[in-house]
Parts: C-alpha cells; structure tokens; sequence
C-alpha cells in the first residue's frame, strides 16, 4: 500500500513538473518592419518579465513581409512603419483579414552623410535630385568635389515608402542607388563612404553617421511631434481586427508611459 501512495505520489510530482515546464504557452507573433524592430524587442523584454507565462517572438524582414504575414495570417501582429495601402487592406480583406492599426511611436526619416561631410542642410529638391540622379557630386550643394553615393531602402521597407512619398514624391530612385535591406545596413554603409548619403530611422543613428537638416528643419522630439520636420512618420503595429487579450496587453504596455519611456529609450519619440 505504501508503494502504491508512494508511485502516486511520484507521479503527481512528475505531473505538476510538466505543467511548469510547458506553462509557458500563450505566445505572440509579430514581424514586419526594421525600423519598429529594436522598439518590439525592448517592449516585448519588458511586458515579458511581466507576464512571464506568455511568449513574444518577433521577426523583421521590412513593413511589406509584416503586412503580407498578416495578411497570410501567419503572424497576430504586422510591425509597420508605415500606414497600409488601400491596395494591401482590400487583399487582406479579401482573405477574412481586417488590419487594424495601432500607432506605437513617432519617428522622423534622418537624412544621413559621412561624419566628414561638411553638408549641414538640403532642401526636399535637393535630396529629390540627388536620389533620382540629377544631382551626382556633392560641390553642387556646397560640399566638396566629391562623387554623391546614394544609398536607399528597398521595395520592401516602409521607411522607403515614407520616403518616396514625403521626399521624392513618388519619383524613381536612380539605378546607381545602392538598395539594402535595413535601417542598420543603410547606417553602417553611410558611415563607410565618405561620399555617402542615406536615410534611416532615429534609432539608428551611430557616431560615424552626421544627420543633415531637410528645409533647415533638424529631427527633433519638438519638431516630430509638431510635424514641421518634413519627413516625420508614425510607427505602427497592425492586427486582424480590434487587438484582444494578450496582444492587446501587449500593445497597451507599448503605448503606456511605461512603455513609451523604452520607446525613448531605443532612439524614438514618444507619441506625446
């Protein structure tokens, strides 16, 4: 009898082991955009330590491989740094999808050179001419005689949507272009070519990198969330329809004070 209580017991502990092994199950999913990258990382550490038994995995890839996993319904969450187009929305739709935004942060585009570059302003026209190739050495904008690299985003990234949009207004970005795939990628080849231009998110910026005014506007918390620097953004995460239970939790954590300090904290702007 007494090895009888004994193998119950056994198993019972051996039960409640499991159970604490495997309670961690509730999980969220998310990719999409470089630029919300570091801030969907740091919150998802934080709301973690906080709610230990759910589990947050999060992909980058550019705003266009998030909107198409939701979209596919392969993620809970599209990290973008960019509104959808009408375009996405009516195909996610189509496949029983409602996105449904959620704005997380500001940001404002910076327009980056070389730390040797002496350029400290461009106007919109100016960086529009030089991203669709009229403009090709920088002594035609005050600089040295100099041949201009330009370096861009791909297709992909939302923060070349933005840019397209705010700074070339739709124009075709030369073929000379160098076209990379992430905000680091873009810091990281600027910083090593002295003729380098580029243009990245706030939380990127690195001290081999010097930020140039766009229409004597530099990015600022005051300027972004006045919207007088020209290329301001928000940044967004999208769901398939109104966010629930611990995705919910999550995003609610991020627009939080307590979360909009580690928005801060990663380089980026608060949405107030």
């Amino acid at each position: 009898m007494k090895n009888r209580y004994f193998s119950i017991a056994l198993i019972l502990i051996l039960a409640l082991g499991l159970t604490s092994a495997f309670a961690k199950t509730r999980s969220i999913t998310c990719s999409g955009s470089t630029t919300v990258l570091p801030i969907a990382q740091a919150t998802a550490e934080a709301f973690m330590d906080k709610h230990p038994d759910v589990n947050i995995s999060i992909r980058g890839g550019g705003s266009g491989v998030g909107v198409a996993a939701l979209q596919n319904g392969t993620v809970q969450i599209a990290n973008s740094s960019r509104p959808m187009k009408s375009k996405e929305i009516s195909q996610a739709k189509s496949k029983g999808i409602n996105p449904t935004p959620y704005a997380i942060a500001l940001d404002g585009i910076a327009i980056v050179v070389h730390d040797s570059n002496p350029v400290k302003n461009l106007s919109i026209a100016q960086i529009r001419d030089i991203y669709t190739g009229k403009i090709k050495n920088w002594k035609e904008v005050g600089g040295p005689n100099l041949p201009i690299v330009a370096i861009s985003r791909d297709v992909a990234s939302g923060t070349f949507e933005v840019f397209n949009e705010k700074a070339l207004s739709g124009s075709k970005v030369t073929a000379s272009a160098q076209l990379l795939a992430s905000n680091n990628a873009v810091a990281s080849a600027v910083g090593s070519t002295p003729g380098g231009i580029g243009y990245i998110g706030l939380g990127y910026l690195t001290g081999q990198i010097k930020v140039v005014s766009a229409n004597g506007v530099t990015p600022s918390v005051k300027t972004v969330q006045e919207g007088s620097y020209p290329l301001s953004r928000k940044l967004y995460m999208y769901t398939n329809g109104k966010a629930k239970g611990d995705v919910n939790s999550y995003i609610a954590f991020i627009q939080s004070e307590e979360g909009q300090k580690i928005v801060e904290a990663q380089g980026f702007i608060a949405l107030k």
